[in-house]
C-alpha cells in the first residue's frame, strides 16, 4: 500500500500551522472542536489558508446538537460553501441525517450541487445510521461525494476495523477515511489493521502545541 494520507482536525491557526510542520497531508479546519466541529469563521479561514501549503478541508456544520437541517439552514450553509470555495479550499466537510438517522439524500444532494469542483466529505455523522455500510452504499450514487470520515458505527476506529473495512469494499469511488482515537503511538497499528489509505484524528501526529 501506498504512503497514506494523514489528516488532522484543527480549529486554531496554531494548531493548523503545528500540523503542517509535522508533515501532516491535509487539514480539517473547524471552529469549537469540544462540540465535534462547527463551521470555522471566515476569518480564520482566509489566515489558514493564507498561512498553509497543504490543502484544507472546512467544516460545513452551522450548529452541534443533531444532522437534521431546516431549509432555511441549508441556505445558509449553500452560502457559505460558495464564499469558501471562493477564497480556495480543497473540500468541505459535510453530513445530514433524516429523523430515522438515515441519510438525507435531498439534502445531501443540495449540499453537493453548491460544493461541485471540491471534494465532499460526509463526515462520522455516518456513523449514527442504522447500517454504515447500507449509507455508504446510499452516498454512492450521490453525484459530488469523494470521502467518507467514519469509525465504522463504534467508538473508535479499533472496534470498528470490520466494519471500515466492509465500507471499503462498498465504496466504489468513494475514498474511506478512518478516525476514533486514532493517535501518533497507534497510527501504525490501525494501518495494518484497517488497510485503508487515509487517516484522520486530532491528535494522529500528537499534541500540537
Amino acid at each position: 500500500m501506498k504512503n497514506p494520507l494523514i489528516e488532522v482536525c484543527v480549529d486554531t491557526l496554531s494548531d493548523a500551522l503545528s500540523a503542517e510542520s509535522k508533515g501532516v497531508n491535509r487539514i480539517e479546519l473547524c471552529s469549537h472542536l469540544s462540540l465535534d466541529g462547527l463551521t470555522p469563521t471566515l476569518e480564520l479561514t482566509k489566515k489558514t489558508l493564507a498561512a498553509l501549503k497543504i490543502p484544507v478541508h472546512v467544516m460545513i456544520r452551522s450548529r452541534a446538537i443533531n444532522f437534521q437541517y431546516l431549509p432555511h439552514e441549508v441556505e445558509k450553509m449553500i452560502e457559505t460553501i460558495h464564499t469558501y470555495k471562493g477564497l480556495g479550499i480543497k473540500g468541505i466537510v459535510f453530513g445530514a441525517l433524516l429523523v430515522d438517522l438515515t441519510i438525507d439524500v435531498h439534502t445531501i444532494e443540495k449540499i453537493a450541487k453548491a460544493a461541485v469542483g471540491l471534494n465532499f466529505v460526509f463526515h462520522k455523522a455516518i456513523d449514527l445510521t442504522p447500517n454504515p455500510v447500507v449509507a455508504t452504499q446510499t452516498l454512492v450514487a450521490i453525484k459530488g461525494i469523494t470521502h467518507i470520515l467514519t469509525s465504522g458505527g463504534a467508538p473508535t476506529a479499533r472496534q470498528g476495523a470490520s466494519v471500515i473495512r466492509n465500507m471499503d469494499a462498498h465504496s466504489q469511488h468513494i475514498k474511506i477515511i478512518a478516525a476514533g482515537k486514532i493517535k501518533d503511538y497507534n497510527l501504525n497499528e490501525h494501518i495494518k489493521l484497517i488497510g485503508v489509505n487515509e487517516y484522520h484524528g486530532k491528535r494522529i501526529v500528537g499534541h500540537l502545541k
